[in-house]
């Protein structure tokens, strides 16, 4: 360990993943990998300060007791923006004074127990809807504040403690930190800690998901017309909550399913790759910026919260369009007045 981190301070080629994996070992290839890394910080960051502004700027987004999970998750994510400060400010030869192995084990545990946390945030949301569609009367007295609460912290202290045999020598619980050396050539996966891993999260969270949210698309599919009738004004907006949601959740998988799937054939010894891990790996960490954006494209109170947040910076534009919607106001209230003295 010592003699690596020795080699790096006294004047070696600068350690790139991209050039480790065999490609050219260049600057540009370092430049590359700060760029990403960079870029995605920065949008991270944006993104998730952008989601927990909105949520405070428009409380109907408190209506619904997920709100809570969500900005758990985006708080989270927020977290993984900042830590990823740290491979960026690494590359950058910023932290050469810092032990290494200790540094990216830190680094590699943190966003495995944040990732971890939006994962069993993304699984307590769906048991949430779906005891809110099957049980509505009973849904205040079952999802109760007190509850809501103890099942965040646990949320916390779940993700925080099953990756913690990977600091005692068990396994390495992800390949975040392989942008240092030491974790890239000397941490390596066990399968055990991976099945342990995969038993005890990846599969529990994957399963409730599915079996949640099949539940729930169901039973609206058989009660279409009654849902329709009931909420004829507001278009079910039960189901359509649930629809962003599910959203969020397919997005989580789609980005995360390479990551898992290079884990767990890594972890068996059947491929290994250091372009392939880090590829999966910043793929899987793009999706903590993901949640603004299909906030922002599938739910118009968000966009409504969005608005009033940059209103402050942007007051001649949103002024104009306000100014358009006015005569429009007037005229349709001054035809229902019209409408009332001919009637």
């Amino acid at each position: 360990m010592n003699s690596s981190s020795d080699a790096n301070q006294s004047g070696s080629p600068p350690f790139c993943l991209l050039g480790a994996a065999g490609y050219s070992r260049s600057l540009d290839t370092c430049v590359l990998e700060v760029v990403v890394i960079l870029f995605l910080t920065v949008l991270i960051i944006a993104g998730n300060l952008v989601v927990i502004f909105v949520f405070h700027c428009a409380p109907l987004l408190h209506h619904h007791t997920t709100s809570h999970f969500i900005q758990t998750m985006a708080y989270a994510d927020l977290l993984v923006g900042v830590s990823c400060l740290v491979p960026s400010l690494s590359l950058l030869h910023y932290l050469r004074s810092l032990n290494e192995e200790l540094t990216c084990k830190a680094f590699g545990y943190m966003v495995s127990v944040l990732k971890s946390v939006s994962m069993a945030s993304l699984a307590c949301i769906s048991v949430d809807r779906y005891i809110a569609i099957t049980r509505p009367l009973s849904y205040a007295t079952l999802v109760t504040p007190c509850r809501l609460r103890a099942c965040i912290v646990l949320i916390w202290v779940y993700s925080a403690l099953i990756f913690l045999p990977s600091f005692f020598g068990w396994g390495k619980p992800g390949y975040h930190g392989d942008i240092f050396q030491w974790c890239a050539d000397s941490w390596k996966t066990n399968p055990g800690f991976s099945t342990f891993i995969l038993v005890l999260l990846y599969a529990p969270a994957a399963l409730t998901v599915c079996f949640t949210y099949g539940s729930i698309f169901r039973i609206c599919r058989q009660h279409t017309r009654e849902i329709t009738q009931r909420h004829r004004c507001e278009g079910c907006p039960d189901k359509r909550y649930a629809m962003v949601l599910f959203r969020i959740t397919s997005v989580f998988y789609v980005l995360w399913m390479p990551y898992i799937l290079y884990f767990l054939l890594e972890s068996a010894g059947l491929y290994h790759h250091k372009v392939a891990s880090f590829l999966t790996t910043w793929l899987a960490i793009s999706n903590s910026f993901c949640n603004c954006l299909i906030y922002s494209l599938s739910n118009s109170v968000f966009r409504k919260g969005l608005g009033r947040l940059f209103r402050p910076l942007f007051p001649s534009c949103l002024g104009c369009m306000d100014a358009k919607k006015a005569p429009l106001q007037v005229c349709l209230h001054g035809l229902g007045f019209h409408m009332k003295l001919l009637i």
